[in-house]
């Protein structure tokens, strides 16, 4: 008897053990694909490497990017936003299906996807530069504050008609960015359509000592 009552505790206990991990394993399973789900639909993360957005954003800072921002309303001048550059800062480069998987799935990288700030909306003029140096949209004068310290507003002069549909973006660090303005002779002009925009820069999160709102 003994034998038989430690051989169904043994038995027992395995099957216990085997709920236990199949319950682990499915809710591990379950938190990836709710978090697949949530970076996909709401709020994405995204690591900024380059210097074209200082002081706004600097390298090795992470930030938020909120998916839902445009689901109503179109980007606005000064938004910073996330975008696929495929079709517009990589003319020649086009998305296949495989790609859209990859992306939806987050195993696509970040080789594609630029941050900037926009500059002009369908049915604007943006020129450069005004009698006083400053960008003018629409023969307006633009004050941007976040420009990098000792940065001109353009080292380049330039005078687009921004195509309905599309967006004119430019980075805050203008001498060490490539932009909208270093496109005008490819194929888009450098203009970004609306629906390669992924979402609006919402915060810096990470170093924590850095955490702010984005403007």
């Amino acid at each position: 008897m003994n034998r038989i009552a430690r051989t169904e505790r043994a038995t027992t206990k395995r099957r216990t053990w085997f709920w236990v991990w199949r319950f682990v394993f499915a809710a591990v399973i379950l938190g990836f694909l709710a978090t697949l789900l949530i970076r996909a639909t709401v709020v994405d993360l995204y690591r900024i490497e380059s210097v074209s957005m200082q002081p706004t954003l600097n390298p090795g800072q992470s930030i938020t990017v909120d998916r839902r921002a445009y689901g109503d309303a179109d980007p606005q001048r000064g938004d910073v936003v996330v975008f696929d550059g495929r079709g517009s800062f990589l003319p020649y480069q086009r998305q296949s299906p495989g790609d859209s998987i990859a992306r939806a799935l987050r195993l696509g990288g970040t080789g594609t996807t630029y941050v900037k700030r926009v500059i002009g909306i369908g049915g604007d003029t943006v020129e450069c530069c005004g009698d006083d140096g400053r960008i003018l949209v629409n023969g307006t004068p633009v004050d941007e504050p976040y420009l990098m310290p000792g940065d001109q507003p353009s080292q380049s002069a330039f005078s687009v008609e921004v195509p309905a549909g599309r967006l004119w973006v430019m980075g805050d660090h203008r001498s060490r960015s490539e932009d909208s303005r270093a496109l005008l002779g490819a194929s888009g002009g450098g203009m970004i359509p609306i629906e390669r925009v992924e979402g609006r820069v919402g915060e810096i999160i990470w170093p924590m000592e850095e955490r702010a709102t984005v403007d």
